[in-house]
C-alpha cells in the first residue's frame, strides 16, 4: 500500500511536470538578429574586428504561435538591445533593454518577457529595462523590417547567391538564438537611439546578421 501511495506521488508529479512543460512548448516564430561586427568576413577582415567592435546587438522576434504559462503569445513581437563589454562571442556579462509591442496584452506582454528570460538568459544576461512601444516587423521573401518607434530599427536581407552556405568557413560567430536552417543577412541598416544600457550605436551595408525561424 505504501509503495503503491509513493509510486502515485511520484506520477502525480511527473505529470504536474509535463503539464508544465506543456504549457511552455511549441512557440515558434521569425528572428533576425543584427551586431555591430560582421558575422560573415575574410579572415583579417574578423581578426580587425573580434577585439574592438562587436558588444552591441539588436535582436527581433515575431511570434507566428503557441503559448507560454498559458498565455497565447501568436502575434507578440519584442526586441532586445543587448550590450558587453567584450565582443558577445565572449562570457562576459551582458545587459539587455527589452522592448515589447504596445499592442500585446498586459497578459501578453508578461508571458513573452518570462519566456525569453527563461529561454535566452545567456544571451541576453541581465534584464535590466522593460519598455513597450508599437512595434512594426516585416517579413517578405527573404527580407526582414523590424522597427520600434524612436528605439531601435535594423533592415536586413539575403546575402545574394547564399555565400554564407557556400563557405561556411567564412562565418565566424553563432546566432544568439538557435534557429532551423540559419541563415546569414546583409544589413542594410541596425540603430538604436541609445537608452538604459548604452550610447546610440548605428551600422550599415555589412554582413553584421543572422536571422530563421525559432522555436522555444
Amino acid at each position: 500500500m505504501r509503495n503503491a501511495m509513493l509510486t502515485g506521488f511520484v506520477l502525480a508529479l511527473s505529470s504536474s511536470a509535463w503539464a508544465g512543460e506543456a504549457q511552455r512548448s511549441s512557440v515558434k516564430g521569425d528572428y533576425v538578429e543584427a551586431r555591430t561586427a560582421s558575422v560573415f568576413a575574410g579572415a583579417c577582415h574578423f581578426n580587425g574586428e573580434v577585439v574592438t567592435t562587436g558588444q552591441d546587438a539588436l535582436m527581433a522576434w515575431n511570434i507566428q504561435s503557441g503559448r507560454w504559462n498559458g498565455v497565447d503569445l501568436a502575434g507578440t513581437r519584442a526586441i532586445a538591445v543587448v550590450k558587453s563589454e567584450a565582443n558577445l562571442a565572449e562570457k562576459a556579462p551582458r545587459r539587455t533593454e527589452l522592448i515589447v509591442d504596445a499592442s500585446a496584452s498586459a497578459d501578453q506582454a508578461k508571458a513573452m518577457v518570462d519566456a525569453l528570460s527563461a529561454k535566452y538568459s545567456r544571451s541576453l544576461g541581465e534584464v535590466i529595462s522593460v519598455r513597450r512601444a508599437p512595434i512594426q516587423f516585416q517579413h517578405q521573401g527573404k527580407q526582414y523590417s523590424v522597427s520600434a518607434a524612436g528605439i531601435a530599427s535594423l533592415s536586413v536581407e539575403a546575402m545574394p547567391n547564399d555565400e554564407c552556405c557556400k563557405m561556411p568557413h567564412l562565418v565566424w560567430y553563432e546566432p544568439l538564438v538557435p534557429l532551423a536552417h540559419r541563415k546569414v543577412g546583409y544589413t542594410k541598416t541596425a540603430l538604436y537611439s541609445g537608452g538604459s544600457v548604452g550610447e546610440p550605436w548605428t551600422r550599415s551595408d555589412e554582413n553584421s546578421a543572422f536571422y530563421g525561424a525559432f522555436t522555444m
